[in-house]
C-alpha cells in the first residue's frame, strides 16, 4: 500500500553525478549532487518552496515565478527551479519581500481562474489551490471577466479525460509532458498574454488530434484543466495499491487508486523501474474490461459444443473436468491430453500449469503462446549467448549512440519504451529501422531514421548476412572483443561464411529490394557509431527462419563487441505482459523451469524429488503437434488457461477443426472468447486486478502483481489449477502465491534469490538473482557470456516456401496497433474501441489502382489456405507488392489467411509472410458468414443456458470500472 500523493522534488535529479556540493538553505547545511537545482536541494532538505510550473518529471522551465528565492551575494530573485547549486551558496526561501512577490504572482493567476473550488473535481487535490494557501493569498483585487479563454467550451471528446480551458493557468506542464515524456508533440500554446491557451495542434478536439492518450498531460496538469472523467464521476480516491500492468511486455508499474472498493483510476508509478511514471492509453485507461458485462462469473459445463451451457458450482465443474481427463487417458493413453498456459497469467500460475501437466497428467504436453511469438528468441539467444532472454535493462537505451530497430513497431507495440527511445534519439542517437513498412519511428517530430531498410518480407536473414558481410570485409569487427570473449574457431567459420560474394550488399539487393549503398551505410554506422543496441520484435521471429535471424543478430552484436555493457545488446521486445515469465517457468514441452532440458537426468531428479513423482524424459507436444494429433485421433483433451488459440493461431480453420475433434476442451478465461466457443468446460478466470503474483517483463524484470479487489468469480487462477490437480489425486498445498515463488526459487538457479519480501523491498528484480547477484542483473554477459564463450553460428539464407506467384502476387504481413492489444479480448471491451473499431488492409496506391480499389472499399484477401474480407486503406506506408493488417478483431479473420508454415527450429508460425491476392468484393467471405453464424449460435446457447453471462445474474458482484465500453 502506498500513499496517494508522491513527493515531488520540483526538478529531476542530475543524470550524471560526479561529485557532491554543500550549500546552506535557510541556515540548514544541505549536501546534494552537483548539477542539482536549488529547488531540488530544498526538497531534499524537507523545505517546500511554492511552485506551479515545476515538477520533477519535467525539465526546469522557470515560467511561473512562484519559486523565487534570495541568494546571498546575488542581485534579484532567481527562480529556484532553474538556478543550479554552487558550493558555499547561501539561500533564503522565505522573507517578507519574497512573500510579497509570490502573493502578487499568485493573485495574477487567480485573477484569470474561476473560483468554483467547491464544485471543482480537483478540489482538495489542486496544486493551484495548495499554492494559494502556501503563499497566504487571501484576496484578489483583479476581476477575470475579460479573460478570453474562459468562454471556450470544455472538450469532452476523449473518452477518458476532459479539457477545460477555463481552468488553464498556461503553466505549459502538459505541453512539456507531451514533448519531453511522450515525444508526440501533440499540444501547443496558442495566443499571447491573457488570450494564451493550450490546445491540441491545429486546434482540433483531443479525439481527432495527434494525441495518443498516454495520460502524461493529465498527470502533469496542476489544476482541473485536464481531468480524468472517472474522477469527475466518482470523486477523488483515498488509497492506492501498487501493481503491474497486464498488457505489453514493458511491464509498467501502476498505482491503482480506489475509494473503498471502487477503482477510480490507474496512475503510473513514479517508482516503477520499467516506466518511471509514464504510461500508454491501454495501461493508463483501458482497464474497464475487468468488470465488463461480458465477464462470466460461474463455472459452466456441457457435453457437446452444440449443447447449451449448464451453470454449476466450482466443485462440480472441477470434478467433471477431472473425470473427463481421467476417462480420456484411460481410453487413449497418457499422452492424449495436455495444456496451454498463458503469457497473460502470472509466473506462479504458469509454473503450476506446467507442474500440473508433468506431475499430474504424467506427460510433457505443455506449451504456451510464446510458441507463436518469441520461441525463436529462446532458441537463438540460448545457442549463441547462453541465455534465452534479452541482455539489457530498458534504461540502457539512454546510453546508446546507434539504435537498430528490426521487425518491431515500438510506438504501437511498446509505447512507453518507445518514448524513452525517442528521447534518446532527440538527444542525438542515430537510428536504423529495418522494416517492410514505414513505421512511425522512421519519421516523427524531431526524429528521422538515418537509414530505413525497406526490405521484402521474408528476407531478414539475407539482409543481416549482408550487414555482416560489410562489417567483416571492411575490417569493422572488434577483434579484441571476439578473441577474448568468443569461440575462435566458430568465429573464423562465420567470417568465411559471411564473406562469400553471395552475401555482398550488391548480390543481396536483388533478394531484399534494399539498395546496396543503404546496406553498406547502415552496417558501417552500426559497427562504428559508438554504443549500438539492437531491438527486435515479431517481425524477426515470426518467419520460417525466425531462429536463424535471432542468431544473426547475436552474431552482429558479438562481432562488433556491442554486448555486455550499457547502451548495447540484443533486446527482444516481448509482446505480452508475461511472455518472458511464461518461458522462464518451463512452459515449453522440452524444458523445465530455468530453460533446462527435460532429458537432463540431474535436473529431472531435482524436480522429481521436490514433486514426489517420476517425470517423463521425452519432450511433449508443441501446440501445432497437438492440433495435428487431435485431427489424427490421438489427442483428445486440452486445458487452455488465458489463451485464445482459435483467434490468435495461424490457419484458424485448421485450429477450429482440431478443437472440434477433441472430446474435452477446458477453457479458463474472463470471457466466452473464440476458443471457449469450442469448449466443454468453462472455468471463470481472474483479471490482474483480482490476483497476487508476479510478472516478468521483456528486460527480465520480475515485479509484483497485487490484488486490488476480490476475484469476482471467487477464485484466483492459481487456485483453480490447484483444485484440478487435487481432483486428479495430486495435492498442491499452497495457501498463497508467495509459497509458489518460494518453490520456484528453490528449484530454479536464476530465481534462487527471489522472494516476495525482496520484491516488496526493492520494487523489482531482474534475473538472474542468486548468490552472485543478490539484487539482480540489469545487464547480462558482462565480462563473460552465460555459456562461457560466445558462439557464432552460420546463418544460411533459405527463402521461404511461401512465395508470391501469378495467382497470389502480393505478400501479406501483420502487426499491432496502439489502441488495441493482441486478440482484442480486453481492449475491445473498453473505450479504446473508438480508435480502432475494425481491422483494415493497408495497400499501396499502385497495387490499389491496378485492382480498381479505392480507400474504404471492401476487399477479399485470399491465400492458399483461406480468404477473408476487410476494408481497404490505401497508403504508401506499405511498399508496392506488400499489404498489411492487424488481427485485433475476430470477425476480421486475419489468421484464416495465414498459413501454418513455421520456423524450422521452433514451429513459430510465419505470420509475417503470406502470399495473397486482393480483389474488390461486395460481401463477406464464406468463412466469415459461416463463423458469424457459429458465433451467433454459441451466444444463443450461452443466453439460453442456466448460466446468465456477466452481471445480469450477479449485479452485486460487479461494480463498473471507468474505462469500460
Amino acid at each position: 500500500m502506498r500513499a496517494i500523493t508522491d513527493l515531488d522534488w520540483g526538478t529531476p535529479p542530475p543524470r550524471e553525478v560526479a561529485r557532491k556540493v554543500t550549500l546552506e538553505i535557510d541556515g540548514i547545511p544541505v549536501v546534494v549532487p552537483e548539477g542539482s537545482t536549488i529547488l531540488f536541494a530544498a526538497s531534499m532538505a524537507g523545505i517546500r518552496i511554492p511552485k506551479l510550473c515545476a515538477t520533477d518529471s519535467l525539465e526546469p522551465f522557470g515560467s511561473c515565478r512562484l519559486c523565487l528565492v534570495e541568494v546571498e551575494g546575488k542581485k534579484g530573485y532567481p527562480a529556484s527551479c532553474t538556478t543550479p547549486v554552487e558550493p558555499g551558496m547561501r539561500v533564503r526561501t522565505y522573507s517578507p519581500k519574497l512573500a510579497e512577490l509570490r502573493r502578487g504572482v499568485m493573485e495574477l493567476y487567480i485573477s484569470d481562474h474561476p473560483l468554483d473550488c467547491l464544485t471543482c473535481p480537483a478540489n482538495g487535490h489542486c496544486e493551484l489551490q495548495d499554492m494559494a494557501g502556501a503563499v497566504g493569498l487571501r484576496e484578489v483585487r483583479y476581476g477575470f471577466e475579460g479573460a478570453n479563454h474562459l468562454d471556450l467550451p470544455k472538450d469532452t471528446s476523449n473518452p477518458y479525460f476532459t479539457f477545460d480551458p477555463s481552468k488553464c493557468i498556461v503553466c505549459s506542464r502538459c505541453v512539456r509532458a507531451c514533448e519531453e515524456i511522450q515525444g508526440t508533440f501533440a499540444l501547443t500554446l496558442e495566443g499571447r498574454g491573457f488570450a494564451s491557451r493550450v490546445s491540441p495542434s491545429e486546434m482540433e478536439p483531443f479525439l481527432q488530434s495527434e494525441c495518443v492518450s498516454c495520460g502524461a498531460c493529465v498527470q502533469a496538469c496542476p489544476t482541473a484543466t485536464l481531468m480524468e472523467k472517472s474522477i469527475i464521476s466518482y470523486g477523488q480516491p483515498d488509497r492506492a495499491v501498487v501493481t503491474t500492468c497486464a498488457y505489453c511486455g514493458v511491464g509498467c508499474s501502476f498505482k491503482v487508486e480506489l475509494r473503498g472498493t471502487q477503482v477510480i483510476r490507474l496512475v503510473p508509478n513514479k517508482d516503477g523501474h520499467a516506466n518511471h511514471g509514464h504510461s500508454c492509453v491501454k495501461g493508463r485507461f483501458a482497464f474497464g474490461y475487468a468488470t465488463h458485462r461480458d465477464r462470466i462469473l460461474k463455472p459452466m459445463i456441457r457435453q457437446r459444443i452444440t449443447d447449451p451451457w449448464t451453470e454449476v458450482s466450482w466443485e462440480e465443474a472441477i470434478e467433471y473436468a477431472a473425470s473427463e481427463l481421467r476417462r480420456i487417458q484411460a481410453t487413449y493413453g497418457r499422452g492424449s491430453i495436455g495444456a496451454i498456459s498463458s503469457s497473460r497469467c502470472t509466473n506462479e500460475e504458469t509454473y503450476l500449469m506446467q507442474k500440473l501437466v508433468r506431475a499430474v497428467f504424467g506427460n510433457n504436453n505443455i506449451d504456451t503462446c510464446a510458441r507463436v511469438c518469441h520461441s525463436p528468441t529462446g532458441y537463438g539467444l540460448k545457442l549463441t549467448l547462453g541465455e534465452s532472454a534479452g541482455t539489457q535493462a530498458f534504461d540502457s537505451v539512454q546510453k546508446a549512440d546507434v539504435i537498430m530497430v528490426i521487425g518491431a513497431n515500438p510506438t504501437d507495440g511498446h509505447p512507453v519504451f518507445a518514448s524513452w527511445m525517442k528521447r534518446r534519439l532527440r538527444q542525438g542517437a542515430r537510428l536504423i529501422v529495418i522494416d517492410p513498412r514505414r513505421i512511425d519511428l522512421v519519421r516523427s517530430p524531431h526524429i528521422e531514421a538515418t537509414y530505413h531498410l525497406k526490405l521484402k518480407p521474408g528476407t531478414n536473414v539475407a539482409l543481416l548476412n549482408a550487414l555482416a558481410h560489410v562489417i567483416v570485409t571492411e575490417g569493422l569487427t572488434n577483434e579484441a572483443f571476439v578473441m577474448e570473449r568468443c569461440e575462435r574457431e566458430e568465429y573464423a567459420k562465420w567470417k568465411a561464411f559471411v564473406s562469400q560474394a553471395k552475401y555482398s550488399p550488391e548480390a543481396v539487393e536483388a533478394i531484399t529490394g534494399v539498395p546496396a549503398e543503404d546496406i553498406r551505410g547502415a552496417a558501417r554506422l552500426y559497427a562504428t557509431g559508438g554504443n549500438a543496441a539492437i531491438y527486435y520484435g515479431l517481425g524477426v521471429t515470426e518467419h520460417s527462419q525466425g531462429s536463424t535471424a535471432v542468431i544473426a543478430l547475436a552474431n552482429l552484436a558479438m562481432a562488433t563487441g556491442n554486448i555486455g555493457r550499457e547502451g548495447v545488446g540484443v533486446n527482444p521486445l516481448r509482446g505480452q505482459n508475461n511472455v518472458q515469465g511464461s518461458c522462464d517457468m518451463g512452459s515449453f514441452p522440452h524444458e523445465l523451469p530455468g530453460y533446462r532440458h527435460i532429458s537432463d537426468d540431474a535436473t529431472r531428479a531435482l524436480f522429481e524429488a521436490a514433486w514426489g513423482v517420476e517425470l517423463d524424459p521425452e519432450p511433449g507436444l508443441r501446440i501445432p503437434n497437438m492440433f495435428d494429433a487431435a485431427l489424427s485421433g490421438t489427442f483428445k483433451g486440452l486445458y487452455v488457461q488465458g489463451e485464445d488459440i482459435a483467434q490468435s493461431d495461424p490457419n484458424v480453420q485448421h485450429v477450429h477443426a482440431a478443437l472440434r475433434a477433441m472430446e474435452c476442451v477446458i477453457v479458463q478465461d474472463l470471457f466466452l472468447n473464440e476458443t471457449a466457443k469450442f469448449a466443454h468446460v468453462f472455468l471463470p478466470g481472474s483479471s490482474f486486478l483480482e490476483k497476487d503474483g508476479t510478472f516478468t517483463n521483456a528486460e527480465r524484470r520480475i515485479q509484483r502483481v497485487r490484488k486490488v479487489m476480490p476475484p469476482l468469480a471467487g477464485k484466483e487462477d492459481w487456485q483453480v489449477t490447484v483444485m484440478l490437480a487435487e481432483a486428479l489425486g495430486y495435492p498442491m498445498p499452497y495457501s498463497h502465491p508467495s509459497e509458489i515463488m518460494d518453490e520456484i526459487a528453490r528449484l530454479t538457479p536464476t530465481f534462487r534469490g527471489v522472494s516476495y519480501e525482496k520484491l516488496d523491498r526493492l520494487g523489482s528484480i531482474q534475473w538472474p538473482c542468486n548468490e552472485e547477484a543478490p539484487e539482480g542483473t540489469p545487464t547480462m554477459h558482462v565480462g563473460t557470456f552465460v555459456r562461457g564463450k560466445g558462439k557464432f553460428a552460420l546463418t544460411e539464407y533459405v527463402p521461404t516456401d511461401e512465395k508470391p506467384n501469378r495467382r497470389f502476387p502480393l505478400i501479406l504481413t501483420t502487426g499491432r496497433i496502439l489502441s488495441q492489444y493482441n486478440v482484442g479480448a480486453q481492449t475491445r471491451r473498453t473505450f479504446n474501441e473508438m480508435w480502432h473499431k475494425e481491422d483494415w488492409l493497408e495497400i499501396h496506391p499502385h497495387d490499389a489502382e491496378d485492382r480498381g480499389i479505392k480507400d474504404g472499399d471492401w476487399v477479399e484477401v485470399r491465400s492458399r489456405v483461406g480468404s477473408t474480407v476487410l476494408p481497404a486503406k490505401v497508403t504508401d506506408r506499405v511498399q508496392p507488392g506488400v499489404v498489411y493488417t492487424t488481427f485485433h478483431h475476430p470477425e476480421c479473420g486475419a489468421n484464416v489467411v495465414t498459413t501454418d508454415n513455421s520456423d524450422w527450429a521452433t514451429n513459430c508460425p510465419e505470420y509475417k509472410v503470406t502470399a495473397v491476392q486482393v480483389t474488390p468484393v461486395a460481401r463477406p467471405s464464406d468463412w466469415q458468414e459461416s463463423y458469424r453464424e457459429f458465433s451467433r449460435r454459441q451466444e444463443e446457447l450461452l443466453r439460453s443456458s442456466t448460466a446468465d453471462p456477466g452481471q445480469k445474474k450477479h449485479p452485486e458482484r460487479l461494480v463498473a470500472l471507468p474505462g469500460g465500453a
